[in-house]
């Protein structure tokens, strides 16, 4: 059969190992957190970690993102301390049982990123787009390592508050350009783009950019795309967080066919037949 692959051509720099992908590829969601809005994605134990991480690697996904903080609408704020408590035993575990894993760690503070590298990480995603830390980009630029550039708004305490009206957009296109060129003022080579969907949006916002994400590819950088189990699907089809599986595939599936290069999910077994199948069309 001829190779009709989504033809993805990009590399990341992971602790100075150069690898090549050309296929879209899955992050696994490991939560070490107790308020997360998806109770399935939880884990309060390392060795429970450990288990999620089996199955997702099992699974295809080919990152692991550990994070400490719940950014759903109203989680109460957690200190540095706690956040570190949280995340850096299990990507240590993860690292020590797993030594071929990407492992993520999801943080906007540098203090977490340059720990959590030091304890195995390879991969930054900061939903601030190292707005709240003003040592962040420059700690990612020392490390060397793939950071994740996302879209949002304000501060940690009204991330999700709704703007004006605005051109979502022209918005967030703005904003990839002016958080690029700090990022590359700051030394970073490998940049990956979110366009932070849920985040301080509305659901009109939400669906106009999964519409439109193709305008984003005209940026050289990866895509990656967190919609897994979020309310713009449950909201919208009326039902909870637990059964949003299936859209949250749909979703997927257009998102892929607009360019999407990195899918962060709860699901992973479900998501790679999403890609092998959209692969073929």
């Amino acid at each position: 059969m001829q190779d009709t692959r989504i033809p993805f051509k990009f590399s990341l720099n992971l602790r100075g190992r150069l690898c090549y992908f050309d296929q879209p590829l899955i992050m696994g969601i490991v939560n070490s957190t107790p308020d997360s809005f998806y109770a399935g994605s939880r884990v309060s134990e390392v060795e429970e970690a450990m288990r999620v991480s089996a199955r997702f690697l099992q699974e295809g996904a080919h990152l692991l993102d550990v994070g400490g903080v719940s950014t759903r609408p109203g989680s109460e704020s957690v200190s540095e301390e706690a956040e570190l408590s949280r995340v850096i035993p299990v990507i240590a575990a993860i690292h020590q049982r797993f030594p071929e894993a990407i492992v993520s760690v999801d943080t906007f503070r540098s203090t977490v990123a340059q720990q959590a590298i030091e304890a195995g990480a390879c991969f930054i995603n900061d939903i601030s787009g190292g707005r709240w830390d003003e040592q962040m980009l420059t700690t990612i630029a020392r490390c060397k390592v793939p950071y994740v550039l996302m879209h949002s708004s304000g501060t940690p305490e009204n991330l999700h508050e709704k703007p004006a009206q605005r051109d979502i957009l022209t918005t967030v296109y703005d904003y990839f350009t002016e958080r690029i060129a700090a990022c590359k003022q700051a030394g970073i080579t490998d940049i990956i783009l979110d366009p932070g969907i849920g985040f301080g949006k509305t659901m009109e916002e939400n669906f106009l950019l999964l519409q439109q994400l193709s305008i984003f590819t005209s940026l050289p950088y990866p895509l990656l795309l967190a919609v897994s189990r979020k309310s713009l699907i449950y909201k919208t089809l009326g039902i909870t967080a637990d059964q949003a599986l299936n859209g949250t595939t749909v979703l997927h599936t257009a998102g892929l066919l607009r360019g999407a290069a990195i899918l962060r999910v709860h699901d992973v077994a479900a998501v790679r037949e999403a890609i092998q199948l959209t692969n073929l069309i």
